[in-house]
């Protein structure tokens, strides 16, 4: 079942990273477009073309009234990691409370952003929270597209960008471990175009979102700084070690650079899978391509938040 121009599409975060590309995509499609964000107060690029609505998870009724109409949700929702003021279980809650404030306004589909190997019993709490709302997806009895990213890659990019940043600034690059544990990073355009392509489609569906290139960490930091002509000697050090050079750097540019549960989700190989990629563009060329803006600026997704 294919949907008509007529249909209403809201994204979660348009003013964000993922959800910036998937209203862009939507409007280049002639859709209508609602957001729904904690940032009201960032410029809107798009003008009246996506009117901004709230959050509201504290007012439930008004958060449904603002789906009114919608026929797909995109939900890109959810924090990095536990900041002092909010948490892993308070996204999920919220997301929850999204889910059935989307059933009450009659929503037909969400296509809901995930990670890639998601356990509830996990006692890393991205990976169980996510996989808690998979199910919480499921069980709603709404129409559902289920995308399972590893790492997202574009210029807007944290992760990729920071690694270059330190191939640029630093006199080594340190891996945690080995660095043998493994990523596959997807273009945020070709994860945004798979969004889309689901947005779509009525059957339900889970897919790993993944791009066509796979690096272990010490050969994504070794890469990307080939790419950008700072080759550094790239070593491994003790992870605990690794964790606290990394919070002294994020310090001193004022933002958290890694975590000790990000840094296991690394370790157990989470941000790997062995099924076929679902995006085209390879990371290598798209570096290549902006080599010479690449880690020129370390990136802070607060300092983004705030401007």
């Amino acid at each position: 079942m294919q949907m008509t121009l007529s249909h209403l599409h809201a994204v979660t975060g348009a003013f964000g990273y993922s959800g910036r590309y998937i209203t862009q995509r939507l409007l280049d499609a002639g859709h209508a477009v609602i957001t729904l964000t904690n940032s009201l107060h960032l410029q809107n690029p798009w003008g009246e073309r996506v009117v901004a609505h709230p959050f509201n998870f504290d007012a439930p009724d008004q958060l449904a009234e603002s789906l009114r109409g919608v026929s797909v949700l995109y939900n890109t929702y959810w924090v990095r990691f536990n900041y002092t003021t909010f948490k892993h279980s308070q996204a999920v809650e919220n997301t929850l409370a999204l889910f059935d404030a989307a059933k009450r306004a009659g929503v037909e589909r969400i296509v809901h952003t995930s990670i890639t190997n998601p356990d509830e019993k996990s006692h890393l709490e991205y990976f169980s929270g996510k996989a808690r709302l998979e199910r919480a997806l499921i069980e709603s009895g709404i129409s559902y597209a289920i995308l399972r990213p590893t790492v997202l890659f574009g210029k807007e990019d944290i992760l990729i960008n920071n690694i270059a940043w330190a191939m640029r600034n630093l006199p080594v690059f340190g891996t945690f471990g080995d660095g043998r544990y493994r990523l596959q990073p997807i273009y945020v355009d070709d994860f945004a175009q798979l969004m889309i392509e689901q947005g779509a489609r009525r059957d339900n569906v889970i897919i790993n979102a993944i791009g066509p290139e796979t690096f272990t960490y010490r050969q994504l930091a070794q890469t990307i700084g080939a790419i950008i002509g700072a080759r550094k000697p790239v070593i491994g050090v003790p992870p605990e070690i690794g964790y606290w050079v990394g919070w002294v750097i994020g310090k001193i540019v004022g933002y958290v650079m890694i975590t000790r549960p990000e840094i296991q989700g690394l370790m157990s190989d989470l941000l790997y899978v062995d099924t076929p990629p679902t995006g085209a563009t390879r990371l290598t060329d798209w570096a290549r391509a902006n080599a010479a803006t690449l880690g020129v600026q370390y990136a802070s997704e607060l300092a983004r938040r705030k401007k």
